[in-house]
């Protein structure tokens, strides 16, 4: 079994509710849920005009491979009824793979770590919540640094 870290995000509907209905879904599709940070809400990144975000984060247990984590998680979202419009664009709930153990993966659909979760204090801190002393791969610092090193 895998260790990975999960980003959840939704800024339509029930912000809250859009976050856990998808942790609980990813729960039936044999993802177990270790851990669940709080709820934060956070103005939006990149495309600002849009509603504020509901973000949160999980640990969970797979025995799946990146790719096929990566695919359950896209069905999961379009099962909560994701429509992909805008880059960085207002949707119902959106859901990263942050980390998967200490894999270092870049391809064309799937980059772990995350390649921007350093630079989100949306991401940051409610990973620090939950796993403040683990280590990012390749920046070789731990969360709780690296959280600290957004906020200067």
């Amino acid at each position: 079994m895998s260790v990975v870290y999960i980003g959840l995000g939704s800024n339509l509907g029930n912000r809250e509710e859009n976050c856990h209905a998808a942790l609980d879904l990813l729960e039936k599709k044999g993802v177990r849920i270790l851990k669940r940070s709080s709820l934060i809400e956070t103005k939006p990144w990149g495309f600002t005009d849009q509603p504020c975000f509901m973000n949160m984060t999980a640990e969970a247990e797979t025995s799946l491979l990146p790719h096929e984590l990566l695919a359950l998680l896209i069905r999961t979202e379009e099962e909560i009824g994701r429509e992909r419009t805008v880059t960085w664009g207002p949707r119902i709930i959106d859901l990263d793979i942050l980390l998967y153990d200490d894999l270092r993966i870049e391809t064309n659909d799937l980059r772990i770590p995350h390649p921007l979760m350093h630079e989100r204090d949306f991401v940051l801190r409610p990973l620090a919540e939950i796993a403040p002393e683990k280590v990012h791969p390749v920046l070789h610092r731990t969360i709780a640094d690296l959280l600290e090193l957004l906020k200067k």
